[in-house]
């Protein structure tokens, strides 16, 4: 990647959704970009991007990995303006019925790989004084998901990690905003085995909206974005009702009897 003048971000799991919108938003306020994802869709996305007159370099690397997130920060030959954390896998099902691999890929795409990337920009930012982070939480995070366990378990992680490192890096030129979205019209649910799950049956939203919303607040320097009214609702819902309550709605209906609007 030759240096330039333009700025310069990274965006993980960028080959389709809301990371290829993500990134396409950053490409088009004129950001070279560095996009990752652990499918070969990725060169596709990446040709798609450069259209927008930007340099564009891909890398299919799966950040589960033990070394994913070191080879795709050391791909990086100049200082990152900005990092588009949004990489992540979900998993459907009940927790004793789901295979102990992909619950430990799960957990590993969305924690592990995500935090290992932050660890090393955000500490390369802070150096400089100077750089952001938008990290793609959820409003899953903030309920307890039957049925989806795992996922919520790890997007309520990556909530609460997003407003520590936050406060932990007021006042040094470094700012983290979280993206919690809701259901998204992407490839998700149908890849993560839950298109029956309560999440995946509410009125979905375009990823080029959730993309947009979480691109700008993270511009502006914002400590998160919930974006659409219902998920506002939600949210604060879930700040009132206790947990069992919210659990026991998230049961019904039961996985493999949900109908899609």
């Amino acid at each position: 990647m030759s240096a330039t003048t333009r700025p310069f971000a990274i965006v993980t799991g960028a080959s389709s959704g809301i990371g290829f919108d993500l990134a396409r938003c950053a490409a088009q306020a004129g950001y070279d970009l560095l996009i990752a994802a652990d499918e070969p869709q990725i060169d596709a996305a990446a040709t798609a991007l450069r259209t927008e007159g930007v340099t564009v370099e891909a890398m299919q690397i799966d950040l589960a990995s033990p070394h994913g997130a070191e080879y795709l920060y050391a791909a990086a030959d100049r200082p990152v303006d900005v990092l588009l954390a949004n990489a992540g896998r979900g998993l459907g099902g009940g927790f004793l019925d789901q295979d102990l691999e992909r619950i430990h890929h799960v957990i590993d795409t969305n924690v592990m790989g995500t935090i290992n990337l932050i660890h090393r920009v955000a500490g390369e930012m802070r150096d400089r004084g100077e750089g952001k982070i938008l990290i793609t939480g959820s409003i899953a995070g903030l309920m307890p998901g039957t049925f989806q366990a795992i996922y919520n378990g790890t997007k309520a992680f990556l909530d609460s990690f997003s407003y520590a490192l936050r406060a932990e890096l007021e006042d040094s030129g470094v700012t983290v905003t979280c993206l919690m979205p809701g259901a998204t019209e992407t490839e998700f649910f149908g890849r993560a085995e839950m298109p029956d799950a309560t999440i995946g049956t509410e009125k979905w939203q375009r990823p080029t909206d959730v993309a947009k919303a979480g691109f700008e607040a993270m511009l502006r320097g914002e400590g998160e974005v919930v974006t659409g009214w219902s998920n506002k609702l939600r949210a604060a819902i879930s700040q009132i009702l206790p947990s069992a309550t919210l659990a026991e709605r998230h049961r019904k209906p039961a996985p493999g009897t949900a109908k899609h609007s």
